[in-house]
This record gives C-alpha cells, sequence and structure tokens, in this order.
C-alpha cells in the first residue's frame, strides 16, 4: 500500500495498454560476477541495480562519488533492504552495497504516472517520450556492472 496521499496506488492492470503489461515487475540475474537486479518502481519506470562486495572501491561510497556512465546517472547507492536485496549464493557475502539508476527521467515515458495523472484530471501528451523496456534496463545493468567490474581492477 502506497502511504503518500498524493499518489494513489494505481495497478499495474490500469495503467493503460503497452510492454510493461507483459513484463515482469523485476528479474534478479548476475553479470560480471554481481548480483544484478531489474525492479519496476510504482510509477511504472524500471530501475537497475548493481551489488558490489566488500573490498570493492565503490562500497560504501555515495551514489554521487561514483564515477559510471549510465541512463540518467546513478540514483541510489546503499546496503542490502528489501525490496532492493537478494539472495547470496552460499559462500557469498550478503554484504553487498547497491548502487542503482532508474528509468524515469525526462523524456522516459512513465505508464504508472500517466495513470495517476489522469485520476487528477490532468491529461498526458506525450512529447517524444520512450518507454525504456526490461531489455533497455538489463542492457544498462550490464554496462554497469562491466565498469563497476573494471574499476576494481578485474579482467
Amino acid at each position: 500500500m502506497n502511504s503518500n496521499p498524493v499518489e494513489p496506488d494505481i495497478p499495474k492492470a490500469e495503467w493503460g495498454d503497452g510492454p510493461w503489461q507483459q513484463e515482469p515487475d523485476r528479474e534478479d540475474f548476475e553479470f560480471a560476477g554481481f548480483p544484478c537486479l531489474a525492479l519496476r518502481n510504482y510509477h511504472g519506470s524500471w530501475c537497475g541495480y548493481v551489488g558490489v562486495p566488500p573490498g570493492h572501491p565503490a562500497h560504501g561510497v555515495p551514489y554521487d562519488d561514483v564515477d559510471v556512465n549510465v541512463h540518467g546517472g546513478l540514483t541510489y547507492s546503499n546496503r542490502c533492504q528489501e525490496p532492493i536485496c537478494h539472495s547470496p549464493k552460499p559462500g557469498e557475502s550478503d554484504d553487498v552495497w547497491w548502487l542503482g539508476f532508474d528509468c524515469g527521467h525526462y523524456l522516459d515515458f512513465t505508464p504508472g504516472l500517466v495513470a495517476v495523472l489522469k485520476t487528477i484530471g490532468v491529461d498526458h501528451y506525450s512529447y517524444g517520450e520512450v518507454y525504456r523496456d526490461l531489455n533497455y534496463v538489463k542492457a544498462e545493468i550490464r554496462s554497469l556492472a562491466e565498469q563497476l567490474r573494471v574499476a576494481d581492477g578485474r579482467e
């Protein structure tokens, strides 16, 4: 349940037709030796995360201080906390530092936000906005993981 009264909960089924209706809302995977996560936020935008282990130069570092190139720039950094967390493999540390970005920036189409705006009588007109789908966010996550692998000096 959404605790913000300004942003009512709009079920995904009511966001209208689009690729988001056939996509899952979460996908966990591994890339370049890091746990990775694609997670849809309540407005329908995808967010992407890569978890770095202790000893990595970006572990514990605020996202503003991590030099990577990813869609919209980094917008998140924190330890595991639901829903941004994973189930570590046996022998793998659960002490990962998640670095993330979102696809809810200017010119990114956010279907849940459009649905919210309609409930308050705001007509939405598209101005060249693009829906960043799961394939797009996974490619950005892989790019982020690769940059973090290089930053760690791993080849």
